[in-house]
């Protein structure tokens, strides 16, 4: 697949994330800045969150994708330069969660731009490996 190939030889040494809240409730939004914590420590890997999606090389979204949010969400995902990757993270973002069907809610982020990779959960919690 072109991601794994992208994955491999583009991007890897560092990954630079821009974070999107896409009209979540914050419980995913805290899980993953607590990822970037010194406890888990992702800058160790390289994972490094950004200021601007023109620093990017991923977008992290969080939270169902809203009607009010997608127009600014669309000019994020274009002003990150290719290649990119997108990831989805939580259960909203995967599916709109339990907002999937009310009025305001498109749904997941897979309806607005095209996601490469889906963290399930509601928050999904990040772990450390007791070995």
């Amino acid at each position: 697949m072109i991601r794994d190939w992208i994955i491999k030889n583009i991007l890897p040494r560092a990954l630079w994330v821009y974070h999107v809240n896409c009209g979540a409730c914050n419980g995913c939004d805290i899980e993953v800045l607590d990822t970037l914590t010194p406890y888990y420590d992702a800058e160790r890997f390289g994972i490094r969150m950004v200021g601007s999606p023109r620093h990017a090389d991923a977008l992290v979204l969080c939270g169902p994708m809203t009607r009010q949010t997608a127009p600014a969400v669309r000019r994020a995902y274009e002003a990150v330069p290719d290649p990119k990757i997108v990831f989805a993270i939580g259960s909203c973002a995967t599916g709109g969660g339990m907002w999937h069907d009310t009025y305001n809610v498109l749904g997941g982020a897979d309806q607005v731009l095209p996601v490469d990779f889906y963290v399930p959960g509601c928050p999904p919690r990040p772990r450390r490996s007791s070995a």
